[in-house]
């Protein structure tokens, strides 16, 4: 056998007359493109970790039928959802979306769709039926009996479905189905329950009922049905891409009349979301055109302060409630002649203005402060009449202090005077116009009283008596001879004789 054409020499060329190098070329670049597709293909496979078919079919049929413990589950799920919307709790709510088991019968309506298993379908969309009557049921009776009417802000949001919510169902049912068909199950599912939220809108819709608003009902109902259509619609797509056999062949007849019941059904249930996207997204350039309408004209005024600031895109009315100075008509109508260089052609500024000049804040402050010393003038009041009290309290102590005799010095001073005395008693007192003698604690008022007790062995004259008198006196530092008593005592002779026998 002779050599291939392309292995010719350099210059030489194949039978077709292309050249050596240009064939090699061509070789080369097949060759490259076939290793990126074979890695391109084996980088987004689903098959190589795909469930067989049996456990694939056991799957999604386990979940269709509401009994025994799906059902149970199923409304304490609604109760859980109702509570959480009724209080506001986020983290509520999405517990309700985990143990809802809501997805079993969509997924299963989207998949016997996609095995063409009619029977499956009819009990797909039995059972759905049956747990979406239950949930505004048991919802309906919650809210009707709860206390708490307000409608909170986890519950506004469930009742203006756009084509996000449509997005979202889609794709949180595409990640539904592959996490579905794998051997290894994982958060897959529990994580599209709360990205897709079946259970909210369903309960958000029996509050629509409870409270009789309709537009609740309608929009929280209107969810639940694009959650349905686009997560069953999800399914049917990813079970065409993975080729899972048919239960039965269609003939053409009936595959296009099935195909079309469910264009039909996807078309019905994405335009009315597409209209309100749109609506959506000119309310929120609306909204947000007037925030700069209102940043750029009203808050550049000196001396106006904007209140408050309400958007109304239905209307198309800007309301603004303003303080300050007050603006003229003039400078009214040149700013709503500048609304269309904000976006807002057609739309009406409604302005609402007090028509007082600014607070003067130091003013304000000397009001505040004004009012700060009212309220707390008793308070003060009783602070001053405390304080007064314990300065007379801390006075009548020093003058007690200073009252007080020097005890222990003119006891030694008698003591020096008497080196035979046998007993020198020194004591302070208190006297009064009666002369009666008191306790040192005594009430003020009374005179000072100096008592001097001596017990001698003979006499004392009564001239030595009135010198001593006069010396304690002065050395006391008392001004009148009667705040002086002294007491002298002498001993029997009796006493004296037997002291000094046993002296002797």
């Amino acid at each position: 056998m002779g050599a291939a054409p392309y292995l010719l020499g350099k210059g030489k060329t194949d039978r077709g007359g292309l050249p050596q190098w240009r064939l090699r070329q061509l070789l080369v670049n097949s060759m490259t493109l076939d290793s990126l597709n074979r890695r391109f293909h084996s980088r987004f496979d689903l098959r190589p970790d795909q469930a067989e078919v049996a456990e694939i079919d056991a799957t999604f049929r386990s979940g269709v039928e509401f009994r025994g413990t799906n059902l149970w589950v199923l409304i304490f799920a609604i109760f859980i959802a109702s509570i959480g919307l009724n209080v506001n709790s986020t983290a509520v709510i999405i517990g309700a979306m985990l143990i809802s088991p809501l997805m079993g019968p969509i997924m299963a309506l989207g998949y016997g769709a996609g095995i063409n298993d009619s029977a499956l379908m009819r009990s797909s969309l039995f059972n759905l039926g049956l747990a979406a009557l239950i949930s505004l049921l048991v919802s309906t009776v919650y809210f009707w009996v709860s206390p708490l009417t307000l409608a909170h802000s986890e519950l506004l949001a469930r009742t203006t479905p756009s084509i996000w919510d449509v997005l979202i169902a889609l794709f949180g049912g595409l990640a539904g189905v592959i996490g579905a068909t794998r051997r290894i199950k994982s958060n897959l599912i529990p994580g599209v329950a709360i990205a897709t939220a079946l259970m909210p809108p369903l309960c958000t819709a029996g509050y629509g009922l409870a409270a009789g608003n309709l537009s609740y009902f309608w929009g929280a109902f209107y969810l639940f049905s694009i959650n349905c259509v686009f997560i069953a619609m999800a399914t049917l797509m990813m079970v065409r891409v993975m080729r899972l056999p048919s239960v039965k062949l269609l003939e053409d007849r009936s595959l296009i009349k099935r195909r079309t019941v469910i264009g039909l059904v996807v078309v019905m249930t994405m335009v009315p979301s597409l209209f309100l996207a749109i609506n959506l997204v000119q309310k929120e350039w609306f909204d947000t055109n007037a925030a700069r309408f209102v940043q750029q004209v009203l808050r550049a005024k000196t001396n106006v302060m904007v209140v408050s600031q309400e958007p109304d895109f239905h209307a198309r009315q800007l309301r603004v409630n303003v303080v300050g100075d007050r603006l003229l008509d003039a400078d009214i109508k040149a700013m709503e002649l500048r609304l269309p260089e904000f976006g807002l052609d057609g739309a009406q500024l409604a302005l609402t203005q007090s028509g007082q000049v600014m607070p003067d804040m130091n003013a304000v402050k000397r009001d505040l402060l004004n009012d700060f010393l009212q309220t707390n003038r008793a308070d003060i009041a009783e602070r001053d009449a405390r304080i007064a009290s314990l300065q007379g309290e801390l006075q009548n102590l020093r003058q007690s202090v200073a009252a007080q005799l020097p005890l222990k010095d003119i006891y030694n001073e008698v003591r020096s005077q008497f080196p035979q005395a046998l007993q020198v008693r020194v004591a302070s007192g208190f006297r009064t116009e009666a002369e009666k003698v008191q306790a040192p604690s005594a009430p003020g008022g009374e005179r000072p009283l100096l008592l001097v007790q001596l017990k001698l062995r003979g006499p004392l004259s009564a001239g030595e008596q009135e010198r001593l008198r006069l010396g304690l006196r002065t050395r006391a530092g008392l001004t009148d001879l009667e705040d002086v008593r002294l007491e002298v005592s002498v001993l029997s002779p009796v006493k004296v004789a037997v002291g000094k026998k046993h002296a002797r």
